[in-house]
């Protein structure tokens, strides 16, 4: 029973110190990790992991090693803040796969991708055929950004002589059956404004909203809940 104990409060520690290291290390998701990040925070969870099992052990060597590899991502992050050379040597450079019709076979094998994955990686972001890529660019943190030809890419407004109206982002002002009150005084308005405008869309009370939201033109627009289910037959 004392051992259960001593594991439930090393992994309560280790769980809190590894949350706090990660909020003062910055986190970001997978996609937008490099190599250094992600290496680095299996290494972090793994000495966590170690520190929350460490029954016989003292539990400080497990928690000064993730101190120190925090300080350490930490000063990584300020050098190649700094520095372009720096940060080209840590989080790698760009590497040109395909442009202008050529394909790069060097830098294929630099960065460790056959030409059948890089077709892959053109269908999975909507191009079936590689000829319509102009440029084709493999990221740090192991991305690929694509440049369509001109011919190729979808029309803009730009390219039609239009001015469309900017969007803004809208305000979520009703949430799970709860009013958002900063947010809707954000837009300007106020319970009594929003209690017309949710009726005007078929609910009688707030609780009956999932989600309301308000867009820069104070235009409401109302999910309500429901125990509808949908049919899934159009999936087989």
């Amino acid at each position: 029973m004392q051992e259960i104990l001593h594991v439930t409060v090393l992994s309560i520690s280790s769980f809190i110190v590894i949350f706090l290291l990660a909020k003062l290390m910055g986190y970001r998701q997978m996609s937008q990790m490099s190599m250094f990040d992600y290496i680095n925070g299996i290494t972090i969870g793994s000495i966590a992991a170690e520190m929350a099992t460490s029954l016989e052990e003292s539990f400080v060597q497990p928690l000064t090693a993730m101190v120190v590899y925090a300080i350490l991502t930490l000063f990584l992050s300020l050098l190649t803040s700094k520095s372009i050379r720096a940060r080209r040597f840590v989080e790698g450079e760009p590497l040109v796969l395909v442009n202008n019709g050529e394909m790069y076979r060097d830098n294929l094998r630099k960065a460790k991708i056959d030409v059948t994955e890089l077709l892959v990686q053109c269908r999975i972001n909507g191009y079936f055929d590689i000829s319509k890529i102009q440029t084709a660019v493999l990221e740090g943190n192991g991305k690929i950004s694509f440049l369509p030809k001109v011919s190729d890419r979808p029309a803009t407004p730009a390219d039609m002589q239009l001015s469309p109206q900017q969007d803004y982002m809208v305000a979520n002002v009703i949430l799970d059956g709860k009013i958002m009150k900063k947010n809707l005084q954000h837009t300007g308005n106020d319970e009594k404004w929003l209690r017309k405008q949710i009726q005007g869309q078929g609910a009688k009370k707030i609780e009956d909203v999932l989600l309301a939201t308000c867009d820069s033109s104070n235009q409401v627009t109302v999910f309500l809940k429901n125990n509808k289910k949908e049919a899934k037959d159009i999936f087989y």
